[in-house]
């Protein structure tokens, strides 16, 4: 009688842990649903590794977006990552990696990935030591990668617009110079040769006076085309004045210089204008200088250059002289 009494009261405390368990579960499963939410609503890539195993034991929803790739591919094989780098960076992204086994973390990796569709993009991957075997060892390596194109696109164009002379897209005179002074430290260094020239567009001012700004801005932009199409791979070119520009010839003998600067100027005679349909060219005055013992710095080797081309304007004109 008295077990039966007991009957209703154990009844209650069962269904009470019931009821119990399924609002735990109704919980676990919200936090869970919430969870799963968060992590497809993060544009960055959350990423889990095996080290002893190599392979990749978690990725979360973002990789498929970001890496254009399928995740499941991904959890069957490591390869599939590996498979991702662009060829150029598949070095440096597996030994930075494994870098995070000596450092227990790595603050930032920049590589770039090639897409299934072919995109090249490029990755921002943090990632540390997430957890240890007992011998210390590093067992689960955990990251978060981002896709940072647009960041790199735009530093590539402040970067450009910070180098290049924004009407002839050549060097401008700061980056010229900052590239001459490495090559001139360079060839004082190995004792390498080294050639220094300066041009400047004859009676640029009755260009402008006669057929406009707009006609003269049209010339040195043609003239910049003729110093990247005559100059050789390694050879610096810019605009370092309104109507002046220099060249630089790395490793370039005096013989070779000379025949790089006079096929300049067959090129610049070449050219031909057209205003109002009045037909018209264009010269250059050229001053070459090249490396000597005596020349302790760039501005030795510059002021030579320079001096040869005024020397060039009073001799006539639409000529190189050697300083």
């Amino acid at each position: 009688m008295d077990e039966l009494s007991e009957l209703p009261h154990e009844l209650e405390e069962l269904t009470l842990a019931l009821l119990h368990s399924r609002a735990e579960v109704i919980r676990l499963r919200e936090r869970e649903q919430l969870f799963s939410s968060l992590l497809g609503s993060v544009n960055a890539v959350l990423w889990a590794f095996d080290w002893e195993k190599q392979r990749m034991i978690y990725v979360s929803p973002a990789y498929e977006q970001v890496f254009g790739r399928s995740a499941a591919l991904l959890i069957a094989g490591y390869e599939e990552w590996r498979n991702s780098i662009y060829p150029d960076d598949m070095d440096y992204a597996a030994e930075s990696l494994a870098k995070v086994l000596e450092t227990g973390a790595m603050e930032s990796r920049e590589y770039r990935i090639i897409r299934a569709d072919g995109q090249l993009r490029w990755i921002s991957d943090k990632c540390f030591i997430s957890q240890q075997n007992d011998a210390g060892q590093a067992q689960i390596v955990v990251g978060i990668a981002e896709d940072i194109t647009e960041k790199k696109q735009l530093e590539g164009e402040l970067q450009r617009l910070a180098t290049t002379d924004v009407l002839t897209q050549s060097s401008n005179r700061r980056h010229f110079f900052d590239c001459a002074q490495r090559e001139f430290e360079h060839a004082r260094q190995f004792g390498s040769p080294l050639a220094f020239l300066l041009l400047d567009v004859d009676d640029f001012k009755q260009i402008n006076d006669q057929y406009g700004h707009q006609m003269g801005d049209q010339v040195l932009q043609r003239l910049a085309y003729c110093g990247a199409a005559v100059l050789r791979r390694d050879d610096l070119f810019g605009r370092v004045g309104g109507e002046e520009f220099a060249a630089l010839f790395p490793s370039c003998e005096p013989d070779l210089a000379i025949q790089i600067a006079e096929r300049l100027q067959r090129e610049v005679q070449r050219l031909s204008f057209t205003h109002e349909g009045k037909v018209f060219g264009v010269t250059v005055s050229q001053g070459l200088a090249n490396l000597r013992g005596d020349d302790l710095s760039l501005d030795n080797l510059f002021a030579r250059a320079d001096a040869a081309m005024y020397q060039a304007k009073r001799q006539g004109k639409n000529q190189i002289v050697l300083g």
